[in-house]
């Protein structure tokens, strides 16, 4: 598949605000913190396949915040969308990762073969990550960001496994 050499990763979720951008900062951590998966993975990118947006949400903000990332590093995060500043990483990206089953109906067609869940790549079976956008509890949306970070740290696993074959 695309374990033969450097894979390029992006995920994608409607917006590029929450989930997406959420994935990008948290799995590109794991991967320079692991050997196997720095020499296998070359970047961790993040893009949105629905609407365009400005700004990264602020509670995505916070939790990463609170995670320990860098304000001025998570500040940094630019939306991008499939038809503007992101469209080279949906041409790059050797597979595409997304959250829900929607997110294909809104891929272009030409990347339908990149495309992958998170769930079904973490855990075999397909479980939709609702967009936690609208959730307006802080400990609710750090929850729906903890099931991701979750999510994230399988695929790591399943990841670092191909990658020692």
């Amino acid at each position: 598949m695309w374990y033969n050499r450097v894979m390029k990763i992006l995920f994608i979720c409607m917006s590029n605000i929450c989930r997406s951008p959420y994935c990008e900062y948290v799995f590109r951590k794991t991967v320079e913190e692991d050997s196997v998966l720095s020499h296998n993975v070359e970047w961790v990118k993040s893009s949105a396949v629905f609407n365009k947006s400005y700004r990264i949400n602020p509670k995505s903000e916070r939790v990463l915040l609170e995670e320990g990332f860098d304000r001025d590093y998570v500040l940094a995060h630019k939306p991008t969308f499939k038809y503007g500043a992101g469209k080279r990483y949906f041409e790059e990206a050797d597979i595409i990762i997304g959250m829900t089953r929607s997110n294909k109906f809104f891929l272009p067609h030409k990347y339908h073969k990149k495309f992958a869940l998170l769930s079904e790549l973490a855990t075999g079976s397909y479980k939709a990550i609702p967009d936690p956008v609208l959730i307006k509890d802080r400990e609710k949306y750090k929850r729906a960001m903890d099931e991701i970070k979750g999510y994230l740290a399988a695929y790591a696993d399943k990841l670092k496994e191909e990658f020692c074959k």
